[in-house]
């Protein structure tokens, strides 16, 4: 038969089970989503070096996003990338998204405004990053809708039509 714990013995019982249960919520999130999930099923993401190589080899232009790991807008941000009209839109570029702590050199040479997170560029074939092409906004400009993929999709949109894919 069950003897039901009492007095310290009942405290220390509950207090092991609540701090497993609560360590057991805020590590498995943080494992399972650090940096976010950036559908890596449904986009073709590339390295840098490789992805500059491509985009000049198949004549598309190049998105490319920075974030961290830590950043929770970043999390967010990926989000958009699930977004049905937008990994269709993906097909027609080159993705390159990079660590901006793992790639620090080449995250400065990306900062005409700041060097925030999560920024996103648009590239030429040729890896000319074109800074006219940004979000709707008077600061923080490469910083994008994280939770809405229309702005993004209008920025895709206007970076095919300015960098002319395949020309």
């Amino acid at each position: 038969m069950f003897e039901r714990p009492s007095g310290a013995s009942a405290r220390r019982l509950m207090s092991a089970l609540l701090c497993s249960a609560l360590l057991g919520l805020v590590a498995m999130p943080m494992t399972a989503r650090a940096g976010g999930d950036w559908n890596d099923t449904g986009i073709s993401w590339q390295a840098y070096d490789a992805g500059l190589a491509t985009a000049k080899e198949q004549k598309k232009p190049v998105l490319l996003v920075f974030y961290t790991d830590w950043c929770p807008h970043c999390t967010r941000y990926s989000g958009v990338f699930h977004d049905p009209k937008v990994v269709e839109k993906a097909k027609s570029f080159v993705m390159i998204r990079l660590n901006k702590d793992q790639n620090p050199e080449i995250s400065k040479k990306y900062t005409p405004d700041g060097e925030y997170i999560p920024r996103t560029y648009f590239l030429s074939s040729g890896g000319k990053a074109d800074f006219d092409l940004h979000a709707p906004r008077p600061e923080f400009k490469y910083f994008y809708d994280e939770a809405d993929p229309a702005s993004l999709l209008r920025g895709m949109d206007d970076a095919l039509a300015k960098l002319k894919p395949g020309a």
